[in-house]
């Protein structure tokens, strides 16, 4: 029996912005994006309000879909309770999983190795023939070292510290003030805004252009995050049953990693010292929410499929 072209939407949800794309069964696409998830509110409440106003918007019947989500914790993983949520736009099956795993998908399909997701935070999962292991995604009060967040903190931190003469002088002070205002105020502006978090993790990039432009300051954090994010490759690899020694694929998505080739040396000399060979394969697929698509075709038999939450027919 042949089955009927389904519509299927992927939603890829971080801390700094959502992605959605609907793949329809012609092999057009619709696309959209909207603010990143708030992880101290219910996540997949997000996710089903963001699906049905896209649904809306485009006049659009919705069969399948996947979502994969920063933030999300084992206890709030509740695959039932979004299709139950999105039965209005037609839907008949959901696929939900962190973000690590739609991220993996992404970077090395089903194949075996390590995955670094770094965004605003960051998430290590190494898969083998073992098991899967996922190393970090703590979130940015408690964890995520190396991340946007991370350098992006450090970097500010640099900044008042060399302020109030604790510190060395850096080329970050002025691009902070350029960015948040005045220096005595950046603290009051950051902890009244909302989006504190994604704000001080913008100061990343900035943080990076200033080491790769020769400011020490700034370079002894890139070096600092790359070390942490190569620490936390090995850990996840060692957790998964890889064996040292052994190659193995090693992927990055997100950014800094993908977008500097600065920072990328840096991880790739990191990675090195830890015995994991000397470069950072480029993602399989480009996008990051092609692996958002992929939690839906993961085989039952996989190490990973046990870590994707699934509902419906």
């Amino acid at each position: 029996m042949t089955r009927s072209p389904l519509t299927r939407l992927s939603l890829d949800g971080g801390q700094s912005g959502m992605r959605l794309r609907v793949d329809l069964p012609d092999g057009g696409q619709v696309a959209a994006s909207g603010p990143g998830v708030l992880t101290d509110r219910p996540v997949l409440e997000q996710v089903a309000e963001s699906a049905r106003a896209l649904a809306a918007a485009h006049a659009v019947r919705i069969d399948e879909v996947a979502v994969g989500v920063s933030g999300l914790t084992p206890s709030a993983t509740r695959p039932e309770a979004l299709l139950e949520a999105l039965n209005g736009i037609g839907v008949r099956r959901v696929a939900v999983a962190h973000d690590s795993i739609s991220g993996y998908l992404a970077a090395n399909g089903t194949a075996p190795g390590v995955m670094l997701a770094v965004g605003t935070g960051v998430v290590v999962l190494a898969a083998s023939e073992r098991g899967v292991a996922k190393v970090d995604g703590w979130g940015y009060l408690i964890g995520d070292a190396g991340s946007g967040y991370w350098i992006g903190r450090a970097g500010l931190d640099a900044v008042m510290r060399a302020r109030d003469g604790r510190g060395p002088e850096t080329a970050l002070t002025d691009a902070a003030a350029a960015e948040f205002g005045p220096l005595d105020e950046i603290y009051m502006a950051l902890q009244a805004d909302e989006r504190r978090v994604s704000r001080i993790a913008s100061f990343c990039r900035t943080t990076v252009e200033a080491a790769e432009s020769g400011d020490a300051v700034a370079a002894g954090i890139a070096t600092r995050a790359a070390a942490e994010l190569a620490h936390s490759a090995h850990s996840a690899l060692v957790q998964a049953g890889w064996r040292e020694g052994t190659a193995t694929r090693v992927s990055a998505v997100g950014a800094p990693p993908t977008k500097s080739r600065y920072f990328r040396r840096l991880l790739e000399e990191a990675l090195h010292e830890h015995g994991l060979g000397e470069a950072v394969n480029e993602p399989l697929h480009p996008e990051p929410i092609d692996g958002v698509a992929a939690l839906l075709d993961v085989a039952e038999r996989h190490p990973l499929h046990a870590l994707i939450a699934t509902a419906g027919r």
